[in-house]
Formats: C-alpha cells, structure tokens, sequence
C-alpha cells in the first residue's frame, strides 16, 4: 500500500457533523495525544458525550457558537497512509473559506445529516449548502468525494432512508456534471459508526468503512511533475561583490514540472532565455528540482527579473492572456461591481482587472444558471469574461490548476473578493453545471 499523503476535506451544511467527524476518526484510530484521548474518556466513563468537535474548533467564537469558522488542519497517520485533513466550515457565511481548504484537495467527504434531509414523496431533497459545496468541488476538479449519510442513528439506521438520500445526491452529481469518482457510505459520527471498522447497525451496506477506504484511494490530484516547467519568482535575493563572488538568486516554489542544472529557462513576460547553473533547496545544492519543491535558482545571464515574473520551460512557454473567461465564486459582501476595476493576483503577479461581461449565474436551489444576471452577490458562482491591465501567462484550470487559477482583490479594501479558475475563451469546459 502506498505511503503517499492524502489531502481531504470535510464539507456539507452547519450541524451536518464534520468537526465530530474528524475527532471520531482521530480518536478511533488512537493518533491523538494521550491527554486529549484521556479526556474524552472520561467523559464517557462519567455519562456524557465525548465532545469530539472540540479537538478541531480551536477558535473561542468556534467553541461558544458550536460552528466551524475557519478552516482547521489536522495530520495524522496509520500504519498504510498519512493524511493532512482540512475541517472546511458549513455555514454559507464562510464559504470562502471552504474553498481555500478545498483547493488543494485530493478527496472531499461531503456530510449529509439524514434527519434534516425531507424525504417525503419517496425522495429526498438535498440542503442548498451541500449543493454549493458539491458545485465548487466540481469547479475545483477534486477527484474523488465521500458521501457520508451521518446521524442515521437517530433514524434507527433506516436504510430506505440512507438509499434516498443516494439517489439524491446521484441525481446532483448528474445535473452539475460531476466528474468526480463518488463513494457513499452510512455512517454515525458521535456512535463512530463505520468509521473505523464496519457497524453491526448496518449489516445492509457491503462496502468499507470511512477510514479503510481513504487509505485506498489513489492520489487523485494531476502528477504536476509531468506538466511543462513553471516558477513564478517570489524574490530576487542579491549579494553584490566582486566579480568572482556576486551572486544573484532567484526564489520561489516551483509549481510545475521538474528543473535541472544546464536548463534553458524563458523568463516571462520578457521572452528572454538563459541556462540554469545552480539549484540551491533548503536541504542545500541539488542537481534537480521537482514541483512543489521551494528554490533558489542562479542563471548563467542575468536578466531583468522581479517578483511577479516567472521562469519556464524554454521549449514549452506559456500562452500570453489579455482577455479570459473564468468562472468565479464570488465571496464578498460588497457585490461585483463591473464597472470598478479588481486587482488579479496570478501566481506572484498582480494587475488590475475588469469584468466585461457576466454569462451566467448557478442557481444553487434551481439547479439552473440565470443569464440575465448583472452582477454578483456573496456565494455566487457565475461564468464570466474579464480582461487585465497587463498580460499574463496562464493555462486553462483544467490543463493546470497551478497556472489556471487566480483571486481578485479589492483595492480600496484589499478584502479577497473572489476566487476564479480560468476557463477555454470559447467553451464552458469549467463551467457546465
């Protein structure tokens, strides 16, 4: 079995149980700290319900409120995998925040509590949240998502129950295009249920268990090893001295691709091209460099180069955009205003944006996109087309999530107002739902 880390997130609506969720995980599969386990069973042992919740809401205002506000990391490991966990808020209010941990996510376990879902008529009916979450983990490309049916307990683990809310959630994943290989699983979060190992409450469910089935699933996320070469620099790190000894370094996080020494790099947006001759990590000199790896690279050419600038592949440079369509998730309070300009932030570049046009809006109760919208409000998930003041070198979401994505600032506020991931000029490929 693999060894390789698993990012995952919790999501779903306020109360559907995702804190209590990843306290269970981290308490059955003993990798808490002793005191925190000697806690929480004392509190069994005296009568009360372990607050499983509590090892993730760090926050006071968490603590009074009983909601998640920020997004909690939490690592643990088992024998077979490590994991990194983003417990991601439910309320509407801090979507923004669920779509920071969702972003670099290979699996999200979208929680759905049975007793607040109708199922009258013979069907189900989803909450607005889980459809939101599910439409931004599909913009997001996460490979792979968890459908967790919690508190079934309180419903006696009603299996007609459990296998309504299946087939609403297939129903979802089939309206908004979800590209996404989905599991589902009846699960109680507080009574760990299926958690760990498999439930006698619920002989009817043949599959694994939560924690069984994370330790199996493929990494997900796109090898970013095997895309073209690409460091946006973040520093120019000078030492000047004489001719023998001057050194001029260029830092940053390589995001894409592999680098070695002798390779001829293209510095954008200038197109001027040189040989790499040194590869310094924080482990010292290297030969080469894979993505994700943070670097200090030295050329045989000095060239004007700043933050906001990148090198890539010589042979494979990036194309050069002015005018893009995007669909974006609009997070600000202040709605979008299309006659201001934003500024872009693209990797280590910024510059100022406009939007030109708005296509569309996700209706996220309807499950339809409005074409006469004129703007957008906070949690809005729109198409749209927009234009920057400077040029910059980007890839389509789906082709590089590295070089497809981007956030707009406010400028008078410098508030983050939206997140955008880029899309084909003349299709809707990243945004169909």
């Amino acid at each position: 079995m693999s060894a390789s880390v698993l990012r995952f997130i919790t999501a779903g609506s306020v109360d559907d149980g995702k804190s209590t969720l990843i306290g269970r995980l981290l308490y059955d599969s003993k990798t808490l700290l002793a005191d925190q386990t000697a806690k929480l069973d004392a509190a069994a042992q005296n009568g009360e319900t372990p607050d499983f919740a509590s090892l993730t809401d760090g926050l006071a205002a968490e603590r009074e409120q009983g909601i998640t506000i920020d997004v909690a990391y939490r690592y643990f490991a088992t024998a077979k995998r490590k994991f990194i966990i983003a417990d991601t808020p439910g309320h509407e209010q801090y979507t923004r925040n669920m779509v920071t941990g969702a972003s670099t996510a290979d699996a999200a376990i979208i929680l759905i509590d049975a007793t607040r879902v109708d199922v009258a008529d013979g069907g189900a009916v989803l909450l607005p949240q889980t459809r939101r979450h599910s439409a931004i983990l599909k913009l997001l490309g996460t490979p792979h998502i968890i459908v967790a049916v919690n508190k079934l307990d309180l419903l006696a683990f009603d299996r007609a129950v459990y296998e309504r809310i299946v087939a609403a959630y297939q129903d979802l994943a089939r309206q908004i295009g979800l590209q996404a290989a989905v599991h589902f699983l009846p699960i109680s979060a507080l009574g760990g249920d299926n958690i760990v190992t498999p439930s006698a409450h619920t002989p009817w469910y043949e599959g694994e268990a939560l924690l069984p089935l994370l330790e199996g699933l493929p990494q997900g996320r796109r090898d970013m090893r095997r895309l073209p070469a690409h460091f946006p620099v973040q520093r120019v790190a000078r030492q000047d001295g004489s001719s023998s000894d001057d050194f001029r370094g260029y830092q940053g996080r390589l995001e894409a691709g592999c680098l070695k020494v002798g390779d001829t790099v293209q510095a954008l947006p200038s197109g001027k091209t040189a040989r790499i001759t040194q590869i310094y990590t924080p482990a010292g000199a290297a030969q080469q460099a894979e993505a994700g790896a943070v670097l200090t690279l030295t050329l045989d050419t000095d060239l004007d180069i700043s933050r906001g600038d990148a090198l890539v592949a010589a042979d494979q440079p990036l194309p050069s955009r002015s005018s893009m369509q995007a669909a974006l998730c609009w997070f600000d309070d202040i709605p979008l205003n299309p006659a201001r300009k934003y500024l872009l932030k693209h990797g280590t570049q910024t510059t100022g944006a406009k939007i030109r046009q708005i296509h569309s809006v996700w209706d996220v109760h309807t499950l339809s996109r409005a074409a006469s919208a004129e703007t957008l409000h906070i949690n809005d998930i729109g198409r749209v087309t927009l234009a920057t003041q400077q040029p910059i070198h980007a890839t389509t979401y789906a082709q590089n999530p590295a070089t497809g994505a981007f956030i707009l600032i406010d400028e008078a506020t410098n508030h983050t107002v939206a997140a955008g991931m880029i899309s084909g000029d003349e299709s809707q490929d990243a945004f169909e739902i």
